[in-house]
This record gives structure tokens, sequence and C-alpha cells, in this order.
């Protein structure tokens, strides 16, 4: 019987040394595959670390460039406001110098109709001076 006992153990004692060497490639297959996704996730962090400065890099572009943009805008609107028109046109010079001779009121509607060919802010302009100088109401 220990014969029997002692070929019992034996062939148990084998089938745990089968076990355990297939236990050793399965654990060595995972540790390959675990170095092959840590090599993944490595390169997926250095992308996304990477990729923020250059983010940063083009938002700063992009803000110098709002900012040229906007002193060229403000460079424009003092130019436009030197540029703008300080004299009467010729049809409101004329007008006024044919009722300045009689002193008396306008009459509304021809001053609108005089003004007419002006932009209104011209028109709102010519209209705040002669109410100024008192020459409407």
């Amino acid at each position: 019987m220990h014969e029997e006992v002692a070929h019992s153990l034996q062939a148990t004692a084998e089938k745990l040394t089968q076990a355990a060497e297939a236990l050793d490639r399965v654990l060595e297959k995972l540790d390959a595959q675990q170095e092959a996704l840590n090599a993944k996730v490595d390169r997926i962090v250095a992308a996304v670390e990477e990729r923020p400065a250059g983010d940063q890099a083009e938002a700063r572009q992009l803000q110098e460039r709002v900012a040229a943009l906007e002193k060229a805008n403000e460079e424009l609107k003092t130019q436009a406001a030197r540029t703008a028109r300080k004299t009467l046109s010729p049809l409101v010079s004329a007008v006024l110098a044919k009722n300045a001779e009689s002193m008396e009121k306008l009459d509304a509607a021809v001053l609108d109709k005089t003004l007419q060919s002006l932009p209104i802010e011209q028109r709102i302009a010519v209209k705040a001076e002669m109410a100024r100088a008192g020459m409407i109401e």
C-alpha cells in the first residue's frame, strides 16, 4: 500500500508541478500585457501633457492677435473721428445765409427737407447748433 500511496503522491506532485509551470506561463503573459498597457498609458499621458502646452501657445497667439486687432480698431475710430466732417454742407450754409438775412425762425419742415441729404448724426448736430443759436425751437 505504501507503493500506491507513494505512486499517488508522485502523480499528484507531477500534476502540481505542471500546474505551477502553467501558472508561471500565465503570469509571464499577464506581466507582458501589463507592461504593454503601461507603455500605452505613458504615451497617452505624454500626448495629453503636450497638448495643453500647444493649446496655451495657440491661445497666447490668439490673445496677441485680438489685442492687435483691438488696437487697430481704436486707431481707425480715432482716425474716423478726426476726419469727420466739421463743416456744413453748401446746401445748409445757403439755407442759413438766406434765413440769416431775415433773422426769422426757420420752419421745421423746410429745415428737415434741407437736411435730408445729410447723415442722421450730422442732422442732429446741425439742429443742435441751430437750437443753441436760437434759430429753431
